[in-house]
């Protein structure tokens, strides 16, 4: 039994969920793989039922019936590691944008230091990102420093998500009370951590943008981070978060 869950939403990633998996099953540490699956239409939930009888006992799957958003994949996920009694939970995307040889140095930070929160920082160190236009770099940059304006959290990368999580963070925080489904999702996420006092480290880390496949980017997931952040911040003010 492994102490360690990464939790990779997956839809239409049947070009990189194979590589994937493999190569977080390979690391050093004992890490376990549980693949949310939003019904892709190309079937990468099947790649994955293949792969399961290699890998027994490491590889999950929970397969959804229709695309319902990142948040929603996170908060399945969640309550399923925490129901197994998984002690450190991590998020991480399918397209090797973050890479599975950063895990252990998220996975240490909270066992041996003093995280409860370890985020896989693009902006710690600088500008730590590799193939994405300016304009994307520029949004996703000024994102952040918006977020610290308006919520108070001393992050540079409050948008990433490349996290590890303690189990306790995720069993204090009310799930079911999680608002955002896409880009806000992960601000929301930090900032109930934050508010509830635990301890958020930044790791450095550097973000390659995907080679295959399509990013799920939308001007709507934006919308919603820019003015879900004002809400956020609203509902700590009134003590509602």
């Amino acid at each position: 039994m492994s102490d360690c869950i990464v939790i990779i939403p997956t839809y239409n990633e049947i070009e990189n969920i194979e590589s994937i998996i493999r190569s977080v099953l390979s690391q050093h540490k004992n890490f376990h793989i549980l693949v949310i699956d939003d019904n892709s239409p190309d079937h990468t939930a099947d790649k994955v039922v293949v792969l399961q009888s290699e890998f027994e006992g490491r590889l999950f799957l929970e397969k959804r019936m229709k695309k319902a958003g990142l948040g929603t994949a996170y908060v399945h996920g969640f309550k399923w590691s925490i129901a197994r009694q998984y002690d450190y939970i991590f998020e991480m995307d399918a397209d090797f944008s973050h890479n599975p040889n950063d895990l252990e140095k998220l996975y240490n930070a909270c066992h041996f230091g003093d995280a409860d929160l370890a985020i896989g920082s693009r902006y710690v160190t600088g500008v730590n990102v590799v193939n994405w236009p300016l304009n994307r770099v520029l949004m996703s940059y000024f994102a952040s420093v918006y977020v610290r304006m308006i919520t108070g959290m001393k992050i540079h990368d409050a948008t990433a998500g490349f996290v590890c999580y303690k189990r306790q963070v995720l069993e204090t925080i009310k799930l079911d009370k999680i608002k955002f489904v896409g880009y806000a999702f992960q601000i929301e996420m930090k900032y109930r951590t934050f508010s509830r006092k635990f301890q958020i480290t930044e790791v450095p880390i550097i973000f390659t943008d995907r080679t295959k496949g399509q990013s799920k980017m939308s001007n709507s997931i934006i919308v919603e981070a820019v003015f879900g952040v004002i809400s956020l911040r609203f509902k700590k003010l009134f003590n509602t978060l």
